[in-house]
């Protein structure tokens, strides 16, 4: 059984503003002090108990967390019969997907693929602390690589936020997705943008995709699954 570490251990970390996405940092809900850090258990057992059985991971923020809600049929229909794991947790960042592959959410396991998606969430705290999403994005596949050494990872663009094009978050995302294609070496890390669609041919987002155009809905899963499938199964094969 993984060793627990014992959240009145922990500090709390720094304001979300105050943090750098490139230095590992654990997570905190302030209306539930201890949730965060039972999930992160969580994910360490499930690795754990699993080890022979999972041999994909998908990893990241609450838009991977909705394969379980939202996105619970598709799941169910495409990924479950492959040994895939949800290791998503509503707004992580990438230091707080550092800290939990440093902490455990990968150890044990010898995945062929691990999907990775994330970086919306280190957007919220506006430009300046978005300038290091890049290289904290850089980082999480570097740490998945030590960790996982024989996996393959899918490193998905963030996608589009803001109902609008002219939306700031628009441009802030866009540079993030920018400067990813210099981490796809063609073999065993590729670099997928499947951003493009989410949009509206008037570049706008619609809320029966997504309902606070950020967070997707059933159609927006599909959207995620059939945009992906291709290159998924070729890395998966």
């Amino acid at each position: 059984m993984p060793t627990r570490i014992p959240y009145s251990s922990l500090p709390i970390p720094p304001e979300w503003g105050d943090q750098d996405p490139t230095t590992p940092v654990h997570g905190y809900f302030p209306d539930a002090p201890s949730e965060w850090m039972a999930r992160h258990d969580r994910f360490n057992e499930e690795a754990e108990a699993r080890r022979d059985e999972i041999k994909v991971v998908f990893l990241g923020d609450s838009i991977t967390e909705g394969w379980a809600g939202a996105g619970q049929e598709i799941w169910n229909k495409r990924y479950a019969m492959l040994g895939s794991a949800n290791f998503g947790i509503g707004g992580d960042r990438t230091q707080q997907i550092l800290w939990r592959i440093a902490h455990g959410n990968l150890d044990h396991l010898t995945p062929k693929l691990v999907v990775l998606k994330i970086g919306v969430n280190n957007l919220w705290m506006g430009d300046a602390p978005a300038i290091r999403v890049p290289e904290g994005r850089a980082l999480c596949v570097a740490a998945i690589q030590e960790k996982c050494p024989n996996a393959k990872i899918l490193l998905l663009g963030v996608l589009p936020a803001g109902q609008f094009p002219q939306d700031p978050l628009r441009a802030r995302v866009q540079r993030i997705n920018d400067a990813s294609p210099t981490l796809d070496n063609g073999k065993t890390v590729r670099y997928l943008d499947i951003g493009a669609n989410f949009l509206q041919p008037d570049g706008s987002i619609s809320a029966e995709i997504m309902p606070d155009f950020c967070h997707l809905s059933p159609a927006g899963y599909k959207i995620w699954a059939d945009s992906m499938q291709p290159l998924f199964d070729e890395m998966i094969n």
